[in-house]
């Protein structure tokens, strides 16, 4: 599942799950490399 992290106060990344950790953070993967950091909250349209 593609999700969207936030490594830094301006950075996100797009990448596919690789793992959940207990305190909300979770970590993607991008081509070779790997990116751990907090979710984007989704916005459903009403």
């Amino acid at each position: 599942m593609l999700r969207t992290i936030l490594v830094g106060s301006c950075v996100s990344v797009q990448g596919l799950v690789i793992a959940e950790f207990p305190d909300g953070k979770i970590m993607v993967k991008v081509d070779d490399s790997t990116y751990v950091g907090f979710p984007v909250p989704t916005v459903r349209a009403a």
